[in-house]
């Protein structure tokens, strides 16, 4: 296998790596690594204990979020040099929540080549045991740090007929699910994906309400790293019909606006005829009077 040409450019090999149990590494990912000029990796001290484990001695240089910028324009030219480069994360594949677009971009707008070596990635492994309809999905990566954000992000997308995904950390995966029963019904359908081909790998089908209190009970549930799964919306075909989903909806909506513009943004959301939604959204507060 050849990774670079004499008198030619260089080619930039995009490598996913294990991200828990090192034997899902592929055979081709060890190959690039072996042969390539240098590894472009976000954490090289991570990435060391991976090039230790298959015998891989190379160069390694840093591209992590802070300096990616700069960096990526000093790599290109060790492309436009003749040298090849694997870019690789601290787990997976690189660019899905993780640093090196900047560097595939200036690669690509080169007119260079972009090799993918495909292996390792939580959000297909979590879609493919998660049993819920992956024909048609969106990854929305990782959440908002404040609880307010999160909620006009789930409030968003509490009408998505398609499945959504989302990452999430240790430190906010009670938070955000206590923040998602704010706005989505408790009985919708979600997937918990926590510590993927790692050694306490669980992976949780259940309705939100009974994820909530398995993770508020259990402090296992709460370490480690997860890809949450979220069933779409039944899709509403009569829009003289005012859902559960839409009243909890101008509910939340409600607490940060005015009628007027909450009810403008459920129009947006659900497609609901806004006469119906506005009279729903006085009813609402005139409960809260009383």
């Amino acid at each position: 296998m050849t990774v670079s040409n004499v008198n030619c450019y260089g080619k930039l090999y995009v490598v996913a790596t294990p991200i828990g149990n090192l034997a899902d590494m592929t055979f081709r990912a060890v190959d690039v690594l072996k042969k390539v000029d240098l590894i472009a990796a976000e954490d090289t001290r991570h990435v060391k204990m991976l090039l230790q484990h298959y015998g891989i001695i190379n160069k390694l240089v840093s591209l992590h979020q802070y300096n990616e910028d700069k960096a990526s324009s000093v790599l290109l030219e060790k492309l436009r040099a003749g040298q090849s480069i694997a870019l690789v994360s601290d787990a997976g594949t690189p660019l899905l929540s993780d640093p090196g677009m900047p560097l595939v971009k200036m690669v690509k707008d080169a007119d260079l080549d972009v090799v993918p070596i495909p292996g390792a990635c939580a959000l297909v492994a979590a879609l493919s045991a998660a049993g819920l309809p992956v024909t048609q999905f969106s990854f929305e990566g990782f959440l908002p740090r404040t609880s307010s954000a999160r909620k006009a992000f789930f409030s968003e997308r509490v009408m998505a007929p398609k499945t959504w995904i989302f990452y999430e950390s240790c430190h906010r995966i009670l938070a955000s699910l206590q923040d998602m029963a704010e706005v989505l019904p408790l009985d919708r359908q979600i997937v918990i994906a926590r510590e993927l081909t790692k050694l306490h790998e669980t992976i949780v089908k259940t309705s939100l309400g009974s994820a909530l209190e398995l993770v508020g009970q259990n402090d296992n549930m709460r370490k480690g790293e997860f890809v949450v799964i979220v069933d779409g919306a039944v899709a509403n075909k009569n829009d003289e019909v005012i859902t559960p989903e839409h009243k909890k909806l101008l509910q939340v909506l409600l607490k940060e606006c005015s009628i007027k513009t909450a009810v403008a943004m459920a129009v947006e959301i659900t497609g609901v005829r806004k006469k119906l939604l506005y009279q729903v959204a006085l009813k609402i507060n005139k409960e809260k009077e009383t």
